[in-house]
């Protein structure tokens, strides 16, 4: 650490804060995209309810204005949360955001890195506000930064940057198989393609109300039909539609309904962890309540009862449906774990993700039990089962790849960001 200088961060870069002030009237359907707090993860932009606003208003703030390497930190909720704006949002804006511009001496990544890991103290010790605490620009422009040169900054971030950028290609893979699998269910269980193609080929007469979609699929290629592509498959479907009194509307004929509770089966777990009773490593992951959040491992196998064994899928009691069990794993003291009884756990885990009112539900999951939902026989929901399981397993191995690169940059970070661990010169 030899070659290490020491710098203020007003000394290595511009420092302003987005727009503070009223938005309600400022979003627009479609514009110049506008990033709040709760967009910026660490390393990375959510771009979950992303906001947009006027070109005019953004000329008005055009002081917040966001460029490609730009570095925003998190001032409200999660202060200290920081990451680089990608060239995608250049020209972008914020609101409620530090909004640090490098200089010639200072790498970007590097930057953002070093907020996500040893910035956080300084940001700790530095919140002020009573009702919410803050982090604010005075103290950003005082952090003290132990700054190695400029080639080894690059170094480090582009060592980091190659292990975010395997956990992001994984996270869009897996995107992507989940929504194939969900296309799948909507074609075969909500739009009914395979019974309207079966019908259209019967001469079969088709309810008025359904005539739409029977134009619609009419100008489907015969390629993509289940039909001509697979006969054997298609036979499972029936030709027609009857009229569901239950549901009110028309479903396949044969097709039945249920309530949700009657399909359903409650798993008792004996075992419940907490965060010091798993390890960082070990065969067994223990998730904890909300969407893949991974408490931790077993180190050994656990006991039969505390385990959860393929194909099972958690719910927690104050979250949506958030994940499938393809291979063992068990759960905190908040998951409750649920398993299909009348037909295959992964056809229930799609079609509850397809309950309208689930989200209303989230909090007392109790009364989604009532909810009818449509009930295909046991053969069609099986060959369901058997195309998307594979597509499930992959998204499955893929997460468990993502928690070792995280692992892995998480223990590296500290170790980089400090000079414990150097990176020799030409190493990249």
């Amino acid at each position: 650490m030899s070659d290490y200088s020491k710098y203020k961060l007003s000394e290595l870069a511009e420092l302003t804060v987005g727009f503070v002030g009223t938005m309600t009237n400022e979003y627009v359907e479609d514009g110049i995209p506008f990033l709040r707090s709760k967009n910026i993860a660490p390393f990375s932009i959510n771009y979950d309810d992303l906001k947009f606003i006027s070109d005019r208003f953004h000329k008005k703030i055009k002081k917040s204005t966001l460029h490609t390497g730009d570095v925003v930190i998190v001032r409200t909720g999660k202060p200290g949360t920081a990451c680089v704006i990608p060239p995608k949002l250049n020209n972008s804006n914020c609101s409620d955001l530090v909004i640090v511009r490098p200089g010639p001496k200072l790498d970007s990544h590097y930057f953002s890195y070093f907020m996500n890991s040893l910035g956080g103290n300084h940001v700790s010790a530095h919140l002020v506000g009573a009702v919410q605490q803050h982090f604010n620009v005075k103290s950003a422009k005082d952090m003290l930064l132990n700054l190695p040169p400029l080639p080894e900054q690059k170094a480090i971030a582009h060592i980091l940057g190659t292990l975010d950028d395997k956990i992001e290609l994984n996270r869009k893979m897996n995107q992507t198989l989940e929504a194939m699998a969900q296309a799948l269910f909507k074609s075969w269980f909500v739009d009914f393609d395979p019974v309207m193609d079966n019908a259209l080929a019967a001469g079969t007469e088709i309810p008025d109300e359904l005539q739409a979609m029977a134009e619609k699929r009419q100008l489907v290629p015969d390629s993509k039909k289940l039909i001509f592509t697979n006969p054997e498959l298609a036979a499972k479907f029936p030709s027609s539609f009857i009229f569901n009194e239950t549901l009110g509307r028309w479903i396949p004929e044969g097709w039945g309904d249920v309530e949700v509770g009657n399909i359903l089966n409650r798993i008792k777990v004996s075992a419940r962890y907490k965060k010091d009773e798993v390890k960082e490593f070990g065969k067994i992951p223990v998730y904890e309540q909300g969407v893949d959040i991974l408490l931790g491992y077993h180190e050994n196998e656990p006991d039969i009862d505390a385990s959860i064994v393929d194909p099972s899928f958690i719910f927690g009691d104050h979250t949506c449906v958030m994940k499938i069990g393809i291979s063992p794993f068990s759960v905190s003291a908040n998951v409750i774990v649920l398993k299909g009884t009348k037909r295959n756990t992964i056809w229930t885990y799609f079609a509850l993700q397809g309950v309208q009112s689930f989200e209303e539900y989230r909090r007392h999951w109790m009364e989604l039990i009532v909810k009818s939902i449509i009930l295909p026989p046991v053969e069609v929901c099986d060959q369901f089962q058997k195309l998307v399981k594979t597509s499930l397993q992959q998204q499955f191995d893929n997460q468990k790849q993502i928690e070792t690169l995280i692992q892995l940059r998480d223990r590296l970070l500290p170790q980089l960001m400090s000079g414990r661990v150097v990176v020799k010169e030409g190493a990249i």
